[in-house]
């Protein structure tokens, strides 16, 4: 099939939930006597987003998309794909909880995805063969939500790439946002414990052996893409280039790695070609930490709202990886009313309308949170956050957690 023949089939429109609180990481450095220059300078993260303890990956999962939905849409809409490595149950999907509290139709059909961070692409690749083969029907859209966050960390030397957020996207067959070069795609698995959630508490791994795991599935999954593109290709093939970003500074090392596919420029060459390229797109996750599942969808946003020259057509090359593992690199182009999409997004004004908190109350909302994971009675407080839920939730129609009776998940709006 050739491109001009093609279903054309992407991302219509995007949302992000940031979540409500921000804790600096200049505070956090000076409460673990940590070298701020470090974090701020070379991993690139300025604050992290937390979670209150009455949100979950269900509330922010709702939360991103209720703003984004029209009656059109939720008419329209007939898949839902809920992708986490964040789930609150062992057999009962979030999707079910998201498709009642966003009103969407009982013919829709949703499930729960789970491949760490890898999960968002992986959903938005089905969703994508699903409009395009033809399945839907005329009109039909797909709505992919990656919701995370991470697990209690206090005191560890990871401690300062955590955070949490979620996205919500409109998949569709006007691909107004962002449209995917179908069959641009290159694919490596490999079987790898590099990072795991073995327990409801428990988040493990070893970094080392993660980031290696990372760069390998790139060189190959690269490599695959460059046989699927079937013609030689440079580096600028691509406008701009999206890595998936556990932290800000690992988006280099995947430059040179990648840049190595391309004839491997200068130490020099690779870093221009990332602060013209890649550091833009980290414009707003510097102000979340790690996103997990999101984190190449929030650079896509970033990068429209940083680069105004981007015009519809522009080729973007993005990597997507996850733990355990798998890797996939892809290709498309800039729709064409991206930057309108992006600035109804209005990502920047969700993460200045967060509520800063002192690193005494992050760590009370992290305790909190977790001394009652796995309880099958609890209701969750309102209180600290420093007045949040009060200044931030109440009258304001978000969905929040309620807490558990008899093992069942309560849920209502502020």
């Amino acid at each position: 099939m050739s491109d001009s023949t093609r279903p054309r089939v992407g991302i219509e429109k995007l949302r992000v939930y940031p979540t409500t609180l921000a804790l600096s990481m200049a505070d956090l450095c000076a409460a673990r006597g940590h070298d701020l220059a470090n974090i701020r300078d070379v991993m690139l993260i300025d604050e992290r987003s937390v979670n209150p303890p009455w949100e979950d990956p269900v509330t922010m999962a709702v939360n991103a998309a209720m703003p984004l939905l029209t009656a059109e849409d939720r008419a329209e809409i007939e898949l839902l794909i809920v992708a986490s490595e964040s789930g609150v149950d062992q057999e009962k999907p979030m999707s079910t909880w998201v498709q009642r509290y966003l009103g969407l139709g009982s013919q829709c059909r949703n499930f729960e995805v789970k491949h760490a961070c890898y999960g968002g692409t992986g959903a938005l690749q089905i969703a994508a063969g699903y409009l395009a083969s033809g399945a839907a029907r005329p009109g039909g859209k797909a709505l992919i939500i990656t919701t995370d966050q991470s697990r209690m960390h206090l005191g560890a030397p990871w401690e300062f790439v955590m955070g949490a957020g979620a996205t919500a996207m409109v998949v569709s067959r006007e691909p107004r946002f962002f449209e995917l070069e179908l069959g641009k795609s290159g694919v490596y698995t490999n079987e790898v414990s590099d990072l795991t959630r073995p327990t409801s508490r428990v988040e493990t791994g070893n970094s080392e052996t993660s980031l290696l795991s990372y760069l390998e599935a790139l060189e190959h999954a690269l490599e695959a893409y460059l046989d699927r593109v079937g013609e030689p290709i440079g580096y600028d093939y691509f406008v701009k280039n999206i890595y998936h970003t556990p932290f800000g500074g690992m988006t280099y090392r995947a430059t040179r790695a990648a840049l190595r596919q391309f004839g491997g420029p200068s130490k020099a060459e690779a870093q221009a070609l990332w602060e013209r390229k890649t550091l833009p797109s980290l414009v707003h996750l510097r102000r979340m930490g790690g996103t997990y599942a999101s984190s190449t969808f929030i650079a896509m946003l970033g990068l429209l709202d940083e680069t105004p020259s981007l015009r519809p057509g522009d080729r973007l090359g993005v990597y997507s990886y996850g733990s355990g593992s798998c890797g996939e690199f892809y290709s498309g182009v800039v729709g064409r009313d991206a930057h309108g999409v992006a600035a109804a997004a209005n990502l920047r004004g969700a993460l200045d309308a967060r509520r800063r908190i002192s690193v005494r109350e992050y760590e009370e909302a992290e305790r909190e949170r977790t001394c009652f994971i796995d309880s099958g009675d609890f209701e969750t407080s309102t209180d600290g956050c420093a007045g949040a839920y009060r200044d931030l939730y109440r009258g304001a129609g978000r969905l929040v957690f309620l807490g558990v009776r008899d093992h069942y998940r309560r849920y209502g709006w502020s």
